[in-house]
């Protein structure tokens, strides 16, 4: 009579199929957890650009208010309701400099440094149309953009930037002691939002009169 021969060890079928959706719940809870963190970067590195964006923005804005330079032919500070236009002194001479919201972007043009007025007033002409035009001259500052607003400080309060001032002993404009600026941005959730306000407040130093 032959021995029973022992039962051989092993998984059946059904305990096979289980561990495997075992395992396949299991990374797919894993991956989930995973492209989680990983969108969660995306969009912290998003608004992180879109914070840096802004800060370069106002500072060039505040190093273009801070070097206003006033000349005998041009003022130092010019806005239409569409276009700020401005000159500002530089190591190289006096530049023109225009700032405009055009089709929801904030663009910035600078001209090239100048010691002649009459180049200057050919400047100050030329900066609106310049803003229409792609150039490396011509910088997008900020997208996004909705609106925006400037208010100058006179005597004692804050006034529209398009009022008339005060005029100095030659007729021309006198600076005002400060300029407002209010930005409507579109929000992170996106246009569809509530704007975002940003206001940003500068006090004002002439430089020379050339």
């Amino acid at each position: 009579m032959q021995p029973a021969r022992p039962a051989q060890a092993g998984f059946t079928l059904v305990e096979l199929l289980v561990s495997l959706f075992i395992f396949a719940v299991l990374a797919g809870l894993g991956w989930q957890g995973i492209d989680g963190l990983v969108r969660s970067r995306e969009a912290s590195a998003r608004e992180l650009g879109t914070v840096l964006r802004r800060q370069n923005a106002i500072a060039q804005w505040e190093a273009d208010l801070a070097a206003l330079h006033e000349t005998r032919a041009l003022p130092a500070l010019s806005f239409d309701g569409a276009t700020l236009r401005l000159s500002r002194s530089t190591a190289e001479g006096v530049q023109i400099v225009a700032w405009s919201l055009r089709g929801g972007r904030w663009l910035r043009w600078a001209g090239v440094p100048q010691q002649r007025l009459a180049a200057l007033q050919a400047q100050w002409s030329e900066a609106g149309a310049a803003l229409d035009r792609d150039s490396p001259a011509r910088l997008v500052m900020l997208d996004g953009l909705r609106a925006w607003q400037l208010y100058y400080w006179r005597d004692t309060a804050w006034t529209n930037a398009q009022s008339t001032g005060d005029a100095d002993t030659q007729g021309q404009e006198q600076l005002p002691g400060g300029v407002r600026l209010l930005l409507s941005l579109d929000p992170p959730a996106g246009p569809a939002g509530e704007a975002l306000l940003l206001q940003r407040d500068l006090q004002l130093a002439l430089g020379r009169r050339s």
